[in-house]
């Protein structure tokens, strides 16, 4: 039980700037605590609900209230997502070759495809959001965009030898609980969490497919993809349910 917490709370760690206390040695694989990922959803999602809900209770038009919960979730996870999104945009859409993909996804710097990816992205978000002006979904999605998440990293071969898709890969599939979670919190939306989660699966199999011809499997950054991506597909399904 103690080896699953500390594999809880180095998920937590990696995925969001909340505070978890210091890991103590010795501190588990990373690979070890994959499991977990989704897990860390429930408490992204839960504080960019909780903005989302308090701001529209207290009158708030609902698309700023929808900028200013987004604005939430990236201060909770250093909008690690985003990053990874937009140097994929970068990489996979300005570069040559498998080598120079993977060189661009590199760099920090942002192009064109990362700064478009982004702002379609962003605004997909929000208008979504704004227009499906309910809370829960939120935690819902949270959860199962790092359960799409997951799977990139552990279905696709690691493209590197290096970096977080290969530290983080291995053999087992630990979907279990992160499946058990997400199912949870999807059921209540009803035939809408379904045709949602039908969207994130199918935006989760672009991108995969995608990245395994372009770059020959997932990068850390095609795991922030899937997940923003995702999330953002499961609204927009929402809207339209």
């Amino acid at each position: 039980m103690r080896r699953r917490f500390e594999e809880l709370r180095l998920a937590v760690v990696f995925l969001t700037r909340l505070p978890a206390g210091r890991l103590k040695d010795p501190i588990p694989e990373l690979s070890a605590a994959r499991w977990a990922f989704p897990l860390v959803g429930l408490a992204v999602g839960a504080i960019t609900a909780a903005v989302f809900w308090v701001l529209t209770v207290m009158g708030m038009a609902p698309m700023l209230a929808a900028v200013l919960a987004l604005a939430a979730q990236a201060l909770t996870t250093g909008a690690l997502h985003q990053d990874g999104l937009a140097d994929v945009a970068d990489g996979l859409g300005g570069g040559r070759d498998r080598a120079h993909a993977l060189e661009i996804m590199r760099d920090s710097r942002i192009g064109s495809y990362g700064a478009l990816a982004l702002v379609l992205t962003t605004a997909a978000w929000i208008v979504a959001l704004a227009e499906v002006g309910q809370a829960w979904p939120l935690l819902a999605l949270a959860v199962a965009s790092r359960l799409a998440m997951l799977a990139v990293l552990v279905e696709l071969p690691s493209a590197r030898a290096e970096g977080l898709g290969q530290s983080a890969s291995a053999r087992c599939r630990p979907y279990a609980p992160g499946l058990i979670v997400a199912v949870a919190c999807l059921l209540p939306l009803g035939w809408a969490g379904a045709w949602a989660a039908a969207a994130m699966a199918l935006m989760t199999l672009l991108l995969a497919n995608r990245a395994l011809k372009r770059i020959g499997g997932q990068t850390g950054d095609v795991c922030g993809a899937a997940q923003i991506l995702s999330e953002t597909a499961g609204l927009v399904a929402l809207c339209l349910s």
